[in-house]
C-alpha cells in the first residue's frame, strides 16, 4: 500500500496547511514536518482520508478513494481529534478502544490486555502521566486491533516530551511488521532524529511522481537539449585547442631537440579532431577522410590525365589508319 499527498493545502492561502507533498508506504516509517498548533492535526486528517484538502489530491495506490483510506489508515493521538483526555485512566482508554475493535471491553478485559502487553501496573494511571514511549506503544497496539488497518498516522508524539528515539524505534517496529507508518512531528524532533544516524530517519516529504505521464514530445526536447549541450562543449574544446600557449620555456635547449607536443588528455583526444576539422575540407566528401594527393611520375612531376582516345581515333581516320 502506498499513500501519496500531491500538493495538498488547507485554508485560504494555505493558512491551515501550506502546500505539502509527501508519500508513505507499507513496511516503512517516515516523518513529516508540521509546525504550529493546528497544522499537525490538519496534516494527519488529510493524510488519513478524514479531511478533504482545498487544493491537490490524496491517492492510495494511485486511486483517489478517501473511504478506502479511512478504513485502512488509523489516526493515532491527533490533538483535539483522537487523543484521549489526559485525566482518563489508562484502563478506561484501553476499554474504549477494545469496544471499537469489537472485542471484550470490560475493565477486566482492559487489565488483561495491558498485562499481556507488559503495562499492567499502569492500568490506574491517568494517560497524561504515562511515559511517552509507553503511550505510543499502547495507542498503536490498540489501533491495529481494528480489522483492515494497514497503516498508522501518528500525530505529534514529540509534544509529550522525552527522547525521540523511544517512540521512533516503536514506530520502526510497526513498520517491520508490515504497516505503513507516518509520524507528524515538529522541527526540533526532526533535527534530533536526523542527528541519530543509527535510527535512519527518513523525511516523507520529497519528489513525488507526477500524476500524468510525460508526453512523447518531451523526450525529443530532452534529446535536443542534450545535443545543444554537446555542441557547446565541442565549441569550447575547439577554442581551447586553437588558443596559443604562452609559456616561457617554449624554445628547445638545442636545435636538435624538437619541441615537445602539448599533452592531450583522453577526453580532448576523443573530441578535438572532430571539433577542429580541416580548413581544406569544405563541403567535399567525407570530412573525416584524408585528402588524396595526385600520383607522381618517376621523374617527380605530377601525373596528368593523358587519355586521348577520342583524338587518337580521329587522327587514325584522317591518316587512313596509320599513326
Amino acid at each position: 500500500m502506498r499513500v501519496t499527498l500531491h500538493e495538498v493545502s488547507k485554508g485560504r492561502g494555505g493558512q491551515s496547511l501550506p502546500t505539502t507533498s509527501l508519500e508513505y508506504h507499507s513496511g516503512a516509517v517516515r516523518f513529516a514536518l508540521a509546525e504550529t498548533e493546528q497544522r499537525p492535526t490538519v496534516l494527519g486528517l488529510i493524510a488519513s482520508g478524514r479531511m478533504r484538502p482545498d487544493t491537490g489530491r490524496v491517492t492510495i495506490d494511485g486511486d483517489s478513494n478517501n473511504r478506502a483510506l479511512r478504513r485502512t489508515i488509523a489516526l493515532v493521538d491527533a490533538p483535539d481529534v483522537s487523543d484521549p483526555h489526559a485525566d482518563i485512566a489508562l484502563s478506561g482508554v484501553v476499554g474504549e478502544e477494545l469496544m471499537f475493535a469489537g472485542v471484550g471491553a470490560t475493565p477486566l478485559h482492559a487489565r488483561r490486555w495491558l498485562n499481556q502487553l507488559g503495562f499492567g501496573e499502569l492500568a490506574g494511571v491517568p494517560i497524561g502521566n504515562v511515559d511517552p514511549a509507553a503511550r505510543v506503544r499502547i495507542l498503536c497496539e490498540l489501533a491495529i486491533l481494528r480489522e483492515g488497518t494497514e497503516g498508522i498516522v501518528l500525530v505529534s508524539p514529540d509534544r509529550h516530551g522525552g527522547s525521540p528515539d523511544g517512540w521512533w524505534r516503536i514506530a520502526s517496529e510497526f513498520a517491520d511488521r508490515g504497516y505503513a507508518m507516518l509520524v507528524v512531528i515538529g522541527g526540533s524532533a526532526a533535527v534530533a532524529l536526523e542527528r541519530m544516524h543509527e535510527l535512519e530517519a527518513i523525511n516523507a516529504s520529497g519528489p513525488i511522481e507526477p500524476l500524468v505521464l510525460d508526453r512523447p514530445g518531451d523526450e525529443a526536447a530532452s534529446a535536443s537539449a542534450s545535443l545543444s549541450e554537446a555542441a557547446s562543449a565541442s565549441a569550447s574544446l575547439s577554442e581551447a585547442a586553437s588558443a596559443p600557449e604562452s609559456t616561457p620555456d617554449a624554445q628547445p635547449e638545442s636545435p636538435d631537440d624538437p619541441l615537445e607536443a602539448p599533452r592531450v588528455d583522453d577526453q580532448h583526444a576523443e573530441v578535438a579532431p572532430e571539433a577542429l576539422g580541416s580548413p581544406d575540407q569544405g563541403d567535399q566528401g567525407d570530412p573525416g577522410a584524408p585528402s588524396e594527393a595526385p600520383e607522381a611520375d618517376h621523374d617527380g612531376t605530377p601525373a596528368t590525365d593523358t587519355d586521348t582516345d577520342t583524338d587518337t581515333d580521329t587522327d587514325t581516320e584522317q591518316n587512313g589508319g596509320e599513326r
